[in-house]
C-alpha cells in the first residue's frame, strides 16, 4: 500500500495487525528473555502507539505538501544475501489443483570441482503462485550417483545446507563461520508441496554466498531441527495442548540463531536451556508467537547470544491451538496427531549454533560477565 487513497479503508485493520504486534512479521514475547537480535524488524512502542492514535482519529490525511518522498523498497524477488555467487534452479514441478500433499526430491548440479565454504544462503521460490504451494523446501549436497528412489526424503540426507518455510528469507552466518560445500557434488531439495485449487508450476532457487578460495572460516555453523516432540502429538478437537522436546548438547556452544517450528495449529513455542549443574539450573532465552506464514529465524545479537557448556539440554515447549479462536484452524471439530501433511501437526526448533572447546567457552563466559560487571559498575 503506497498511496493514501489505498491506505486508508484498511486502516482498523492496520491498527489491530500492528497493536497485536502481528505485522510488520516478527513474533518474539517481549517480557521473556533475550530480546537483542539481528535484523528487528519490530516497530517500537512509541510508532504502535501512532499509528494506533492515528487510526483512532478516523485516520486523518496530513497536508499533502509535507508528503516526503516515496521510499525506495527493494525488488521483492531480489535475492537478501546479495548477488549470489552461486545459483541453483532446480528443475519445475507442476502441482495438481487437487490431490494429497506431494513429497520427493529434485536435483540440479552445483559445477563445483573444489571444496568451497558457505558464508550466506537462501531458498526462494521464483514466484508469488510457487510461494503459496511449498510448504517447505530442504536443500542438501549430495553424491552424483545418489537417487532417492522412495522419492520421499526417507534415505541418507546427504550434507544438509538450508530450510525453507513459508515465509522465511535467507540465513547469513556470523561473522567467521561457515557450511562447508563439498566438490563434485550435485544439489538435491527435499520438497514439500500442497494444492490450491488450481494447477501451479512450481519453481525454486538455490543462492549461495561463499567465501573466496581457499579461505577456511575459524568455526563451522550448524543448523538443524533439535528437541522435535513429534511422535507422541494427541491433539483433540477444541483443545490446546502443550508438547514438550529434549535435546542434549554434547559440545560447549554459542547459539546464534532460534526457528520455531510447527504446523497450521501452532500458536506459541520457548526455548529454554537446562544447564548441568548442581543443583540443576535453567533458563528461558525465547518465547515466540506462532503464524505458519511466517517462519522468521530469530539471530541473537553477538553480546547476548546464549553460551552454554557441554551437556546443556535443549528444551522445546510448544503450544497447538486446536480451537475455532486459532483463525489459521481449517477444522476445530477433529482429533489431529503428528505427520508430514499441511493438516497434521509436529514441533521442533531450528537452531542455528557452533561448537566451543571447554576452554574457549570459559573465557567467552568470563569476558561477558566482566563486560557485564564493569556495565553495571558505570550506572
Amino acid at each position: 500500500l503506497t498511496t493514501y487513497a489505498e491506505v486508508r479503508p484498511w486502516a482498523r485493520s492496520i491498527k489491530n495487525r500492528v497493536v497485536a504486534r502481528e505485522m510488520p512479521p516478527w513474533h518474539i514475547d517481549r517480557t521473556i528473555g533475550i530480546q537483542e537480535f539481528k535484523d528487528d524488524i519490530s516497530l517500537t512502542d512509541d510508532q504502535i502507539a501512532t499509528i494506533a492514535t492515528w487510526a483512532d482519529n478516523g485516520a486523518p490525511r496530513g497536508d499533502p505538501a509535507d508528503m516526503p518522498a516515496m521510499p525506495e523498497f527493494a525488488d521483492r524477488s531480489a535475492w537478501q544475501i546479495g548477488e549470489p555467487d552461486l545459483v541453483v534452479r532446480y528443475p519445475d514441478y507442476t502441482v495438481p489443483a487437487e490431490g494429497p500433499d506431494l513429497f520427493g526430491s529434485l536435483y540440479a548440479p552445483f559445477d563445483l570441482e573444489e571444496n568451497r565454504y558457505i558464508k550466506a544462503i537462501q531458498t526462494r521460490p521464483v514466484d508469488t503462485r510457487s510461494r503459496q504451494v511449498v510448504h517447505h523446501a530442504l536443500s542438501y549436497a549430495v553424491d552424483q550417483n545418489y537417487d532417492d528412489l522412495t522419492n520421499d526424503g526417507t534415505q541418507d540426507q546427504g550434507v544438509f545446507l538450508v530450510e525453507y518455510a513459508s515465509g522465511k528469507g535467507a540465513e547469513i552466518y556470523p561473522e567467521g563461520t561457515g557450511k562447508l560445500l563439498p566438490a563434485n557434488q550435485k544439489a538435491r531439495v527435499s520438497y514439500h508441496l500442497h494444492s490450491i485449487g488450481e494447477d501451479v508450476p512450481v519453481g525454486i532457487e538455490l543462492g549461495i554466498v561463499l567465501y573466496p578460495k581457499d579461505v577456511v572460516p575459524e568455526r563451522i555453523r550448524w543448523s538443524k531441527q533439535l528437541a522435535r516432540h513429534n511422535t507422541d502429538l494427541d491433539i483433540p478437537g477444541g483443545a490446546v495442548i502443550r508438547q514438550d522436546g529434549y535435546e542434549r548438547l554434547n559440545m560447549a556452544a554459542k547459539l546464534t540463531a532460534f526457528q520455531p517450528h510447527m504446523h497450521i495449529r501452532g500458536k506459541y513455542q520457548c526455548l529454554e536451556l537446562i544447564y548441568p549443574t548442581t543443583p540443576i539450573s535453567s533458563e528461558v532465552v525465547s518465547c515466540a508467537n506462532f503464524d505458519y506464514n511466517w517462519h522468521l529465524v530469530y539471530n541473537y545479537a553477538d553480546d547476548v547470544a546464549p553460551l552454554v557448556p557441554a551437556g546443556t539440554i535443549l528444551h522445546t515447549i510448544s503450544w497447538h491451538d486446536n480451537t475455532e479462536t486459532n483463525r489459521a484452524n481449517p477444522d476445530a471439530v477433529n482429533w489431529v496427531g503428528n505427520g508430514g501433511r499441511t493438516i497434521d501437526e509436529m514441533g521442533f526448533a531450528w537452531i542455528g549454533w557452533y561448537d566451543l572447546t571447554d576452554e574457549e567457552y570459559a573465557e567467552e563466559l568470563a569476558a561477558r560477565q566482566a563486560k557485564a560487571e564493569a556495565t553495571s559498575d558505570n550506572n
